[in-house]
């Protein structure tokens, strides 16, 4: 077996040639074209409709897909069936589903006016599908922002102390970290208010992009460091301490997803992937000056979980969703992305490369599992705090203090959050201006409102367990987040099948699009099934229920718009 510093310089060659030849004829294969105008031109507006530099947009693009869904899936996946599984998930998946879906979805979007999935799939079938649609797609950005804002808001309450990995021994302690939750919001909020600082400067002086950089990444280095001196501690009375966090947090979405994009989202965008190219910069230059023995089983058995004994198929590529393959991927690259792209050939690196970045994070965070040892204090943990403690031991392997260290990997953590957060509320909107065809500002507030109301709703309740205790919103939520976010997924391939088909596309293309679709659907309808059967709660049931029937309907309905030719309906005509 290969050390784990050279598993893992192996799989970066592979992303960095799959990204030269696949990425390169997917791009052929779809016709880009650098001298079309795209919608970020056609209808530019400095709101929503902005042509970005691609490096730039890559940044936004990158922060905004990488939730905490490439980080907790697989460090469960890993710990459930062991790494081996995991690790060919992320690489084969990653190549030749998820950054294939998110390209397809990005440059689908642009060649249909930058409109969202639903929009496309409503081109080729009927407003029924599209209404259908749009429902799935608005449920499932529910069950998005209610999980993303629970955990940030319990990584603001709750502190961390656990032993380092891999230290102490010989009648010597383990060394010991300690962070409070209030460092790490104390943090973020710096970090935010640099994004709007970074935002007003571009905006009104306009500096060259480099000397933008090298004044406000180092700053983002401060607002860690000046965290633990000032921590910001908040702390609900009741059974839900952060209930104050999730609050406030709701309301940052909804301001922030009404904001222009060159005041927060643009300048976050780029500041979030710098940040988080540090933390896969620093944490891979450190596990290979560290090397450690990879300590983790490789395989543990067909059948995982520490409470639920589930399957490896299909929940191995449920539990790994954003790391190999994302459905709301779809709705960035459809939805905020796809407004911004300058010329079409940058799809190429935005909507390909940004997502094998993602498979780099997959990785990192797989790695925090690989060098663990099965009796280690953190095998308990949840996976903020093994991410954050295991990027943290690495940078600390590069001589950056532990306390600092462990800082810059838990702000990693929210950051991935932070910025997905208001990028789902930013969708909500747009889904619901799109679908009513009501195109004012009131329109905008009353969908953010509409779509914030019932998140604050869930977490604001006490929910408990058989046994009495409270347990974390986004843990009712969560067994259903993987099996619709991959659903999702499949459903946007069979908008995008029918674009392909319909537009008369080669078989080479099409094969490339309809196997994954086949595949994802296969797997995730298979899961569902599965978990509608296995839960007790009645909304968790009914839920599942709704979503499958709408997913059989949509599909059913695709399948007979192919079998029997029915042409497109409303399609742009600049579609193909």
């Amino acid at each position: 077996m290969p050390s784990l510093a050279v598993l893992l310089i192996i799989s970066l060659v592979v992303f960095y040639l799959a990204h030269r030849f696949y990425g390169r004829l997917l791009a052929k294969l779809f016709g880009l074209d650098s001298t079309k105008v795209t919608p970020a031109h056609e209808h530019e507006d400095g709101q929503d409709y902005v042509p970005t530099n691609r490096f730039y947009l890559l940044s936004q693009h990158f922060s905004a897909i990488s939730a905490a869904g490439p980080i907790a899936g697989p460090i469960i996946a890993g710990m459930m069936f062991g790494w081996g599984p995991a690790f060919w998930w992320i690489m084969i998946g990653c190549i030749f589903i998820g950054a294939m879906h998110d390209f397809a979805a990005l440059i689908g979007s642009v060649r249909h006016g930058a409109c969202s999935v639903a929009q496309i799939l409503r081109s080729y079938l009927n407003p029924r599908s599209y209404a259908a649609f749009t429902l799935f797609i608005w449920l499932a950005l529910i069950l998005v922002v209610v999980a993303f804002t629970d955990i940030t808001a319990n990584a603001f309450v709750y502190a961390l102390d656990v032993a380092m990995p891999n230290t102490g021994g010989n009648g010597v302690p383990a060394e010991r970290v300690q962070i409070s939750g209030g460092s790490v919001a104390s943090s973020s909020m710096m970090y935010l208010g640099l994004s709007l600082l970074m935002g007003v400067v571009v905006k009104l002086w306009n500096p060259p992009l480099w000397l933008v950089t090298v004044i406000f990444v180092p700053a983002v280095g401060v607002a860690i460091w000046a965290g633990p001196h000032l921590p910001l501690t908040m702390v609900a009375p009741g059974d839900i301490p952060n209930l104050y966090w999730a609050w406030g947090i709701l309301i940052y979405c909804g301001i922030a997803s009404m904001l222009p994009m060159w005041l927060l989202l643009q300048p976050r965008g780029y500041l979030g992937g710098f940040f988080l190219y540090l933390t896969l910069g620093g944490g891979f230059l450190g596990l290979l000056w560290a090397n450690p023995e990879i300590q983790w089983p490789e395989f543990t058995g067909f059948m995982g979980g520490e409470h639920d004994n589930v399957p490896l198929v299909p929940f191995l590529f449920i539990t790994i969703a954003c790391g190999a393959c994302s459905g709301f991927h779809g709705l960035v690259c459809s939805g905020t992305t796809s407004k911004q792209i300058d010329r079409e050939t940058d799809a190429h690196l935005v909507g390909y490369g940004g997502m094998l970045l993602e498979g780099v994070v997959a990785l990192l965070a797989l790695a925090c599992v690989m060098h663990l040892s099965t009796d280690s204090e953190l095998a308990s943990a949840g996976p903020d705090k093994i991410f954050g403690v295991g990027v943290g031991s690495f940078l600390h392997e590069l001589g950056i203090p532990i306390q600092f260290a462990v800082t810059f990997g838990m702000l990693a953590f929210a950051t991935f959050v932070y910025d997905t957060l208001d990028v789902c509320t930013r969708l909500a909107r747009y889904l619901f201006v799109e679908f009513t065809g009501w195109r004012t500002k009131t329109a905008g507030v009353v969908g953010t409102v509409i779509s914030l109301a019932v998140p604050a709703w869930i977490v604001s309740q006490r929910i408990a367990d058989a046994s009495g205790n409270t347990m974390p919103a986004y843990k009712v939520v969560w067994p259903l987040f993987g099996s619709i976010n991959q659903l999702l997924a499949a459903l946007t391939l069979v908008g995008l099948s029918l674009w392909l088909a319909k537009s008369k596309r080669g078989l080479l293309i099409r094969t490339m699009v309809g196997v994954p679709m086949i595949f994802m659907m296969a797997v995730t309808v298979t899961a569902l099934v599965l978990q509608i059967y296995a839960r007790d709660e009645l909304l968790l049931r009914s839920l599942g229920i709704v979503l499958l029937g709408l997913a059989l309907w949509i599909t059913t309905e695709a399948a007979l718009s192919l079998w029997y030719g029915r042409p497109a309906k409303e399609a742009n005509p600049d579609a193909t």
